[in-house]
């Protein structure tokens, strides 16, 4: 856990790591991590919103030879068959995913039943808006999955949040990173990104444990 919590924070060392060992290959890498933290299910914890911000960054800088564009093309596509794969789980196996011995000890309960909360009170557009949402993203897909929701349906709000999500962090990255305040200041940066996109999930479990005080 350490290693994956020094790698958020310092995300940006990390990639050039990458990019000097790896070269074009950072491209399938990264494609993998943003696809597998919502397809995989019981992944929720790894790096999403900082790593689409370094990583533009660093197309950014010509030092790298990266290309925006085929990142937030990578991205973009990473992120909606990640949602979808998360769908079609939740839509084949259901509650049977969280009775099973090996998954249940990787599914979060308590942010599962979040998901299925945030869901009952905001209903479909809360696909698109979980997508700028650690770890709920992970299960909001899950949640849509395993209700009576078609994947017609559900792909439109997957379509919207994936692009919005993807424009934005790889818009701020490629024109705010490597500016002198960013780079002097990245690590504080990446960590004011992670709290400020957890504010929602603190306010929900917040009111949910005060409706339950008041009943």
């Amino acid at each position: 856990m350490g290693t994956l919590i020094d790698f958020i924070l310092h995300v940006d060392d990390h990639l050039v790591t990458i990019v000097q060992t790896f070269g074009s290959s950072t491209y399938f890498i990264l494609f993998a991590v943003i696809f597998i933290e919502t397809g995989a299910i019981i992944l929720p914890f790894l790096p999403g919103d900082s790593l689409l911000f370094a990583a533009s960054a660093l197309a950014a800088n010509s030092v790298y030879h990266l290309n925006i564009w085929v990142f937030a093309g990578l991205f973009l596509l990473a992120c909606v068959l990640g949602d979808s794969v998360n769908f079609h789980i939740s839509k084949k196996l259901g509650q049977a995913a969280t009775k099973n011995a090996f998954l249940s000890k990787y599914i979060n309960e308590e942010k599962l039943h979040e998901a299925e909360g945030l869901f009952d009170r905001m209903g479909d557009i809360v696909i698109t808006l979980a997508r700028f949402m650690p770890i709920i993203r992970t299960f909001i897909p899950f949640v849509a999955g395993g209700s009576t929701m078609t994947y017609r349906r559900f792909l439109p709000y997957n379509l919207l949040g994936a692009v919005s999500w993807v424009a934005l962090c790889c818009g701020a990255g490629y024109w705010f990173g490597n500016t002198a305040f960013v780079k002097a200041h990245f690590s504080a940066i990446v960590l004011g990104i992670i709290i400020v996109s957890l504010i929602p999930i603190a306010v929900t479990a917040i009111r949910g444990r005060s409706k339950k005080t008041a009943e």
